[in-house]
């Protein structure tokens, strides 16, 4: 199920799925621990003798962002009842606090009696074993603990501060569906305390004058200590609560805002997702400096684990959109915890939890009795190349002294250390994760990197190190028009594995993968081969039926919808793979009238986002409908790329200026992605 309109801070995450229901409260990371473990946080109200959740079929729900910032505006309206909801959720930029604030109307011309209820599952640090509940009268609000991790449940309506009423509770123990189901008589039976597997439901009482509003102001705040809630919610009253939401609103709009970007060229509601996709971005990047390539933990039903981690390969990507975006502190972020977690030879594993240890992973250390690296080589090469592209924006020579070497000098000699006797990598695991071989996007990425690493050197001084990468990327670059381009189908193969007699078998599998040839600098975007190529994706991929788009690669199998018209939907379009086309089309361009056909891809990318602008990673190709996990954060920042090189492109074919700091790197011959 989606997650509609995700709020954090860099600490504190909480999503929402499609029905307006908290899903994932994560802290103090963003994505882990999960102190929901999924499950629903039910949210109710009562109106004169009847009651509904949130989930139940009589509400009518507009889901929705204020504009640019990471403030929500949830409207709610159930007709039976006569009342409407107005909801704002925001976590507090700069504090680990969760705030819902309600302003409840009267549609029927009555006096109304109105009770709030918020009901939550809570697992503390992600297990249900040994948690406590209690009513805490000092502070007029329950706590949530376990160790070193406390939750802070209060608010306050136009009367007082604190909760009208409390209840606590076992929950999935025995017969115990949990507290929640105490909240549908409009009462809470008002328990002190509740200890193992428990929950809790609180509630706030309003009273409306025919056609009158009230509203309640509902906060969970999160802390290490009894010490810290109870500080917090001090902070909170003597501040209000309504002044914190409002300073937040602020200052997401002074940071989606902060860049003196032109965005003329393009159509407003495409303006409009580029600041969303911003913002959505920057809900899934961890203070400590993650990327995560996802927080939607629905998946974990499919998969049995989470896309709740840092792949190098993502936050590379991601990062560089950061970069055209002027957004220098996070991306230097990334770097510095990727110079934490890269392994002293030069390469990355798999991925990574945000706390910066090693993650899950499916690459085994031994094939076919022999060991071999559990490693995608493109994600140590996509860091590097990502890190040049962050210095030709920034300069920030300080910075990046303290980089060189384990982010620079040790990939680059790694990566010619691992090619082989023709001079391409050895094999790895492809960008999907799914083959090992030689890959063509591989190829690419490693090629990007090394010339990123030779004009680093050359910027250093080390010229005997910059002609060594220089030379290295050049032999790689004609090992693989020598032997992963096949001139008699005018296409690149997108993996070779390599054969007992020093050849390679070629699997010729049409993979929207090999967009990177142009994307980093192994090739110019017009070169006749990556014309060939780029035109065979768009041909064989694209989805042929109302929906369109583009799949990964022949015959996905990854959430596959169609299993028997292959040939007209070789599998679900993704955002990425869609905007990939766009990527060329606008690198490609040589006049206005070739760049203006890029915005095509885009209004495609709009037309599939949730009525709040969150983007999924792909989408059922008969239905439009979201499909794996929501939002996707690389669907996000190939968003964020594709503008601002359209817009750059537009400005570079016109002769114009828009004024941004990705502007900075058009002088420099830079590669398309």
């Amino acid at each position: 199920m989606p997650r509609d309109i995700p709020v954090a801070n860099g600490e504190m995450l909480v999503t929402f799925d499609d029905l307006y229901r908290v899903r994932d409260i994560y802290y103090p990371r963003v994505g882990m621990p999960n102190h929901t473990s999924g499950y629903v946080q039910r949210f109710g109200v009562w109106v004169d003798g009847s009651f509904a959740w949130i989930e139940d079929a009589g509400w009518k729900r507009s889901l929705r962002y204020k504009p640019d910032t990471m403030v929500t505006d949830v409207t709610l309206v159930h007709e039976k009842f006569g009342i409407e909801l107005q909801c704002q959720d925001a976590v507090d930029y700069a504090s680990s606090v969760y705030f819902r604030k309600i302003i409840v109307r009267d549609l029927k011309g009555e006096p109304r009696d109105v009770r709030i209820f918020f009901h939550h599952d809570l697992s503390v640090n992600g297990s249900p074993v040994g948690d406590t509940v209690n009513y805490d009268p000092a502070l007029a609000g329950l706590v949530h603990y376990k160790d070193d991790t406390y939750f802070l449940i209060n608010g306050c309506d136009d009367r007082k501060c604190g909760i009208d009423h409390w209840a606590t509770g076992t929950k999935r123990l025995n017969s115990a569906e949990g507290t929640w189901r105490d909240a549908e008589d409009g009462h809470l039976s008002m328990g002190p305390i509740a200890q193992g597997s428990v929950d809790s439901t609180v509630g706030f009482n309003l009273h409306l004058t025919a056609g009158g509003t009230s509203y309640v102001v509902y906060w969970l705040a999160a802390g290490k200590s009894y010490d810290e809630i109870r500080a917090l919610n001090k902070k909170i009253l003597s501040k209000t609560a309504q002044r914190m939401m409002d300073r937040t609103e602020a200052y997401w709009r002074l940071w989606a805002c902060k860049e003196p970007v032109d965005f003329s060229p393009l159509p407003e509601p495409l303006r409009d997702m580029f600041m969303r996709s911003q913002l959505i971005l920057r809900t899934q990047i961890d203070s400590g400096g993650a990327i995560l390539a996802a927080t939607d933990s629905d998946i974990v039903h499919f998969a049995g684990d989470t896309y709740n981690y840092m792949w190098p390969r993502d936050g590379a990507l991601c990062t560089y959109a950061l970069t055209l975006a002027g957004h220098g502190e996070l991306s230097r972020s990334f770097f510095r915890f990727c110079a934490e977690v890269i392994e002293k030879k030069g390469y990355f594993l798999h991925k990574y939890n945000p706390s910066g240890t090693l993650a899950s992973s499916w690459h085994p250390w031994m094939l076919d009795s022999r060991r071999v690296l559990p490693i995608q080589q493109d994600e140590t090469a996509l860091v590097l190349w990502a890190l040049r592209q962050h210095f030709r924006v920034f300069r920030d020579v300080e910075f990046i002294k303290q980089l060189y070497t384990p982010l620079v000098i040790n990939p680059a000699r790694w990566m010619l250390e691992h090619m082989d006797h023709n001079g391409l990598p050895l094999p790895s695991w492809d960008l999907w994760e799914e083959r090992r071989g030689i890959h063509t996007f591989t190829v690419a990425a490693t090629i990007g990197a090394l010339d990123a690493a030779a004009e680093f050197a050359r910027d250093m001084g080390a010229l005997d190190h910059a002609g060594q990468f220089s030379e290295g990327a050049e032999r790689m670059r004609g090992a693989m028009m020598r032997h992963l381009w096949v001139e008699e189908r005018k296409r690149f193969a997108r993996m070779a594995t390599p054969m007992d007699d020093g050849t390679y078998r070629l699997d010729m599998t049409v993979d929207s993968a090999n967009f990177g040839l142009f994307a980093f600098g192994a090739l110019p975007p017009r070169h006749p081969a990556v014309m060939a190529e780029m035109k065979a994706i768009a041909d064989t991929l694209w989805i042929k039926t109302p929906i369109g788009g583009v799949a990964r690669y022949e015959n996905d199998y990854y959430h596959r919808i169609e299993h028997e018209d292959i040939e007209n939907v070789p599998g679900n379009p993704w955002v990425i793979c869609t905007l990939w086309l766009a990527l060329h089309e606008i690198e490609a361009a040589q006049t206005l009238e070739e760049l203006q056909q890029a915005p095509r891809y885009l209004e495609w990318v709009h037309e599939r986002s949730l009525e709040s602008g969150v983007l999924a990673e792909q989408f059922h190709p008969h239905t439009g409908e979201p499909v794996s996990v929501s939002p996707l954060t690389w669907s996000h920042a190939t968003v964020m790329t594709v503008v601002l090189r359209y817009l750059l492109r537009y400005a570079e074919l016109t002769g114009t200026r828009s004024g941004s700091v990705a502007e900075l790197i058009m002088s420099k011959n830079d590669p398309a992605i």
